[in-house]
């Protein structure tokens, strides 16, 4: 962003509704503008009418040989209880070989089903079931399917734990996030309720525990703009060593919006709290229990590397040629990938960040269309790039619609090459 962009969105970021319609009138105006196309490191694999969700999620399997991936059977619009998605992966030459594993009535655009791998050979993706959100986990070779009796965020390394929350809840405070279904754990007329918040699954004995309540969080650190307020938790994450949950506190005031980054010790039974101030919008964890954030610190936004779950240390990545909000993937515990949000030409790109030298290096420049734009927060039907690199650092997973409808991008990556 230059300096008057960067001004206005620090003026408009935490008041969705603002933020939606000037970036909708400023990019309006240089539709008007001739444009130019895409641009790429190499020339990626499309699989039209595809698409995997969030950053946060490794879509390769532990071979890197196949991708997990959503099949969309709706044309652009918001789905309904009745629309189906189809769940499955791509294997064999150039992922060209489609395996359905299923199909999905809860889902959304951003986030998809939340598929994803969950060890042994398994995959688990959320699921409808009459009138709430389950999840099903599935042995990918036997196709053998067992049913979850609560939706799932993110799975532990291991596969033997899942966090959850109230889907209807983040679905009424952060529309087109959750999905169209209600749950015994939302609460709405209630604002930091003491029965719902953070819940860890046992995926084996298909049992849950409430890990940490709103009011509880509400209270911890407590910030003079939080009584008033609706809370709710998102955005999970285990460490890579199992041992840790971060997960963000969001709290809600009229149509403003408060974040904080929340680490929490499985072992101690603690939390940390980020040293940031009113904004974090999204982060990832490395194999060193490192976290990359983009979040504000010091009044300054910027994607920064904390280098450990308490969050005492920290340095700013790539700051200031990379000072716009974006989504993380590690490629080493080094490296991360990161995309960038449609510029005023509804361009995105997505740069290689190297988190000790801050080299940063661009693998792709991608073109959006007006259409894919959400209009409103109630028809949040955008596709974000939400990068996400194979285990061997080989390949790049992106979602875009630069062919024009909404695809799964495969894109092969060499080492220290970048568009010039």
């Amino acid at each position: 962003m230059n300096k008057i962009e960067s001004f206005v969105y620090r003026l408009v970021k935490n008041n969705y509704v603002v933020k939606n319609a000037v970036r909708n009138i400023y990019q309006g105006f240089y539709d008007i503008l001739p444009n130019y196309d895409s641009d790429f490191v190499s020339q990626p694999i499309v699989r039209k009418n595809c698409f995997f969700g969030f950053h946060d999620l490794d879509p390769f399997s532990a071979d890197d040989k196949c991708v997990l991936s959503n099949r969309l059977t709706i044309p652009l619009r918001m789905p309904t209880k009745d629309d189906v998605l189809e769940v499955g992966m791509w294997a064999g030459p150039d992922f060209g070989e489609w395996t359905k594993i299923g199909e999905t009535r809860a889902w959304n655009y951003h986030k998809g089903c939340r598929l994803q791998w969950a060890g042994r050979g398994r995959c688990i993706y959320n699921v409808a079931d009459g009138s709430r959100v389950k999840s099903d986990m599935v042995d990918v070779a036997s196709g053998e399917s067992r049913r979850i009796d609560w939706p799932i965020d993110s799975v532990s390394p291991d596969g033997r734990f899942a966090t959850s929350f109230s889907y209807e809840r983040l679905q009424q405070f952060m529309p087109g996030y959750g999905y169209v279904y209600g749950d015994a754990d939302s609460f709405l007329g209630e604002l930091a309720p003491a029965s719902t918040g953070l819940f860890l699954v046992d995926l084996d004995g298909n049992s849950r525990t409430l890990l940490v309540d709103l009011a509880e969080l509400a209270a911890f650190r407590h910030e003079a703009d939080m009584g008033d307020a609706h809370h709710f938790v998102t955005h999970t994450e285990f460490s890579h060593d199992g041992r840790y949950v971060a997960f963000l506190h969001r709290w809600y005031k009229g149509v403003r919006r408060k974040t904080r980054l929340i680490v929490y010790d499985l072992h101690e039974k603690q939390m940390y709290v980020s040293p940031t101030t009113g904004m974090v919008s999204h982060y990832c964890w490395n194999n060193a229990n490192g976290i990359v954030a983009y979040c504000r610190i010091d009044d300054v936004d910027s994607h920064v590397y904390f280098y450990g779950p308490a969050m005492d240390r920290y340095k700013r990545c790539g700051y200031p040629k990379l000072n716009s909000d974006g989504h993380h993937h590690f490629v080493t515990d080094k490296e991360f990938v990161v995309d960038t949000y449609p510029d005023k030409y509804r361009h995105a790109r997505i740069y290689k960040v190297n988190v000790e030298t801050d080299e940063v290096c661009l693998l792709a420049n991608v073109r959006s269309y007006k259409k894919f734009a959400s209009p409103t927060i109630y028809k949040h039907w955008s596709c974000d790039l939400h990068p996400r690199c194979s285990s061997d650092g080989k390949w790049l997973c992106f979602d875009s619609v630069f062919p024009g409808e909404r695809s799964l991008c495969i894109m092969r990556l060499d080492d220290n090459v970048g568009i010039q």
